[in-house]
């Protein structure tokens, strides 16, 4: 039998998720996309309610919540502010390469202190000249002993100034394509990590990007994640548990832009009547609300799939695509919905626009989506 309704415990934990978004992520929003202060104080408070870090296992103190639970949590972060949101996930991204490959030494080292302090950690993939052509990779680790030489540079990295801990996928074997990359556990305070200034985004600044090189960095063999040539595929399976996150963020990104077109297309009045009394604004709303509809099933979907243990590659992908490119659009629309008055900072639908684009970009861009949702048709 399907059924579509959240068990009281789902709905208490999106309701916490909704109050902690609408009390304390949105009134500090246009703060810290002002300024691009960290949201230090927010997160915080977040950790402390148990929002933050909730894929990490009961065996290493966390919750070991599912990636469906993730999701409802997701939305309701993004509704607050997406960056603020990408802020706390980036934990998740960094941590999802430990939980599906770590031993038991490396979880409890790694991701038990996660449960035991405010921490972050990092996802360390994207290069300067390699982001979605993942082979063109050109870090490198190189054997010595007991321990790793990792020289090479990262970037566009969430939380790379504040983690404690990266995740790093290097090359091993220089010749060996995918199969020659390497996963790996780094500790911040490593002698030879350099990380650049903060990166001024479009959108999304209360995110912390920065750019990382890594110098001379000795890594020891125990902190490999599996064994050597296996990295890429730890990455990609990463990516099945958190592209629903991401997807579920950016239906709540789009959920708040129509929150904010509904109210202004009932308190906005032309030609004598309310907005919404236009065809032609009521269309566009009511596209908004079909499509946010239908990304948050794509999301549900791909989360509970995973959940149930099976492989979610090619819906994870379509929800990742679908939930960005809807996002982009509804926000975008709500802007036209505001008329010249979206245009200007004052208004809130301005910054949702400039916040949504991103969702097209990290975690496999809208067009990768669409090359491994095709690949899953035709070669699976």
């Amino acid at each position: 039998m399907v059924d579509f309704k959240l068990s009281s415990e789902q709905e208490a934990l999106r309701q916490l998720a909704r109050d902690f978004s609408r009390n304390e992520i949105r009134p500090v929003a246009r703060h810290h996309d002002e300024t691009g202060e960290f949201p230090h104080a927010t997160l915080k408070k977040a950790w402390e309610l148990g929002l933050m870090n909730t894929h990490i296992p009961e065996s290493c103190g966390g919750l070991g919540l599912g990636t469906f639970d993730g999701c409802l949590i997701a939305e309701e972060n993004g509704w607050g502010c997406t960056g603020i949101a990408t802020a706390m996930e980036a934990n998740t991204l960094a941590e999802v390469p430990v939980i599906v490959a770590g031993t038991e030494a490396q979880k409890k080292k790694y991701l038990g202190r996660m449960t035991e302090a405010p921490l972050f950690c990092a996802y360390g993939l994207t290069e300067p000249d390699a982001g979605s052509d993942v082979a063109g990779m050109r870090t490198r680790a190189v054997r010595q002993g007991d321990k790793y030489i990792l020289n090479g540079e990262k970037m566009w990295i969430t939380n790379a100034s504040v983690a404690n801990w990266y995740f790093v996928v290097a090359k091993t074997d220089p010749n060996g394509g995918h199969k020659g990359m390497t996963a790996f556990i780094v500790d911040r305070d490593s002698p030879g990590i350099e990380v650049s200034q903060k990166l001024w985004n479009m959108g999304q600044r209360a995110s912390d990007t920065r750019g990382i090189k890594f110098t001379d960095v000795e890594v020891p063999v125990e902190n490999r994640l599996g064994d050597e040539g296996f990295g890429f595929k730890i990455a990609m399976t990463a990516f099945d548990k958190t592209r629903p996150l991401v997807a579920s963020s950016a239906v709540g990104l789009a959920r708040a832009a129509f929150d904010y077109a509904v109210d202004y297309a009932r308190e906005r009045k032309t030609f004598g009547v309310p907005l919404h009394n236009h065809q032609a604004i009521a269309f566009m709303i009511a596209d908004m609300a079909k499509d946010i509809e239908a990304a948050r099933l794509l999301v549900w979907l791909s989360g509970w799939t995973i959940d149930q243990g099976a492989r979610n590659t090619k819906v994870a992908a379509m929800a990742k695509c679908f939930g960005a490119d809807i996002a982009h659009r509804i926000a975008s629309d709500a802007v036209q919905v505001f008329g010249g008055n979206g245009f200007n900072t004052e208004y809130p639908v301005e910054k949702l626009l400039r916040d949504s684009k991103i969702f097209q970009i990290y975690e496999g861009t809208s067009q990768i989506q669409r090359v491994i949702i095709a690949k899953e048709i035709f070669s699976r």
